[in-house]
């Protein structure tokens, strides 16, 4: 008599069952991981970013102008594009970040007096949203550095 092998509809269940029960539990995860990695890289690319305009400032004793703005430091700017900051480079940053971890431009400002900056990234919404200062638990809220230190950045679970 010949024994049949191989698996039972039931144990294909069971099997298929745990392997949704894990998936479900494993892509937010990676999703949110991702999106944190974004943010990360958006804050590294302000950083370098406003090193490279501190530096420049200390050789000329103001900012420069990146396209066309003014304001206050916490104002928002102009958006960046592909030819801004040609003042800084090559001499202090070879290619200057000018798109954030989701790919959209970063805003620029100065204010008139040429003393003060800011460096905005609009988050993964790419809008201008109200600033809270502080920390930040949402991907959609905007990142912002303003005259060497982070106004407003994200901390915590984020949603």
């Amino acid at each position: 008599m010949k024994k049949d092998r191989g698996f039972t509809l039931i144990e294909l269940l069971i099997v298929i069952a745990i392997i949704g029960i894990l998936a479900a539990i494993a892509i937010p995860n990676l999703l949110n991981a991702v999106q944190r990695g974004k943010q990360k890289r958006t804050m590294v690319d302000i950083r370098v970013l406003a090193t490279a305009l501190e530096a420049y400032h200390v050789d000329n004793s103001v900012f420069p102008t990146a396209a066309c703005g003014s304001g206050l430091y916490t104002a928002a700017g102009t958006p960046l594009d592909e030819n801004s900051f040609a003042l800084i480079t090559p001499t202090y940053l070879t290619n200057p970040p000018r798109r954030d971890g989701w790919g959209q431009f970063y805003v620029y400002n100065v204010d008139n007096g040429y003393g003060q900056y800011n460096i905005r990234s609009l988050g993964r919404n790419g809008a201008q949203d109200p600033l809270t200062c502080g920390t930040t638990t949402d991907f959609n809220d905007d990142i912002l550095f303003s005259n060497g230190t982070f106004l407003q950045w994200p901390e915590g679970s984020q949603r």
